[in-house]
């Protein structure tokens, strides 16, 4: 049988109190540089947004949403599909040359029961991962290791995004 993956951390998010009239993800179209930096938005665009996650698992790691404000990948119309997963690779690609991590896990968690924090709202986790990041500290001290701040790791994100088009 396999271990388990503890994530205690993970409960600050849990049972903090969600707004139930707004989505996290959903950005209007106009919004102020400000508004976005503490969002943690890195790039924003028609294709889709990319932020940071609040909770990271890792350093760098970001949340690719698309537009719309849908649950599940099916509910995707065809062209905003190929127009998220478009913006996925080059996220992928972008973010690798940002933090220059060995590898990257992508993921999907379709709905509560399968781990979505935010179920309402489809986005794919992109997470950097470098040989040996995992150690004890989450395990026996509760305590991630990031080792920059968010709003920092937004900022340095940001440049690799700035020219970002994700239909070319």
């Amino acid at each position: 049988m396999s271990q388990p993956l503890w994530a205690p951390w993970r409960m600050e998010y849990v049972l903090s109190k969600k707004q139930k009239d707004s989505c996290v993800f959903c950005l209007e179209d106009a919004v102020p540089d400000a508004s976005l930096e503490e969002r943690l938005v890195v790039w924003s665009g028609p294709a889709g947004v990319v932020m940071l996650n609040r909770y990271p698992f890792a350093a760098g790691h970001l949340l690719v949403i698309p537009r719309a404000h849908i649950s599940d990948l099916e509910q995707l119309e065809p062209a905003a599909h190929d127009a998220l997963f478009r913006l996925l690779r080059e996220v992928v690609v972008r973010l690798k040359r940002a933090v220059r991590c060995e590898g990257v896990n992508v993921g999907i968690n379709l709905g509560a029961a399968a781990g979505a924090g935010i179920a309402e709202h489809l986005h794919v986790h992109v997470v950097p991962r470098w040989s040996g990041d995992t150690n004890f500290m989450p395990v026996v001290a509760e305590t991630r290791v990031i080792p920059q701040a968010l709003t920092e790791t937004r900022r340095h994100l940001a440049t690799f995004f700035a020219d970002l088009n994700p239909d070319e």
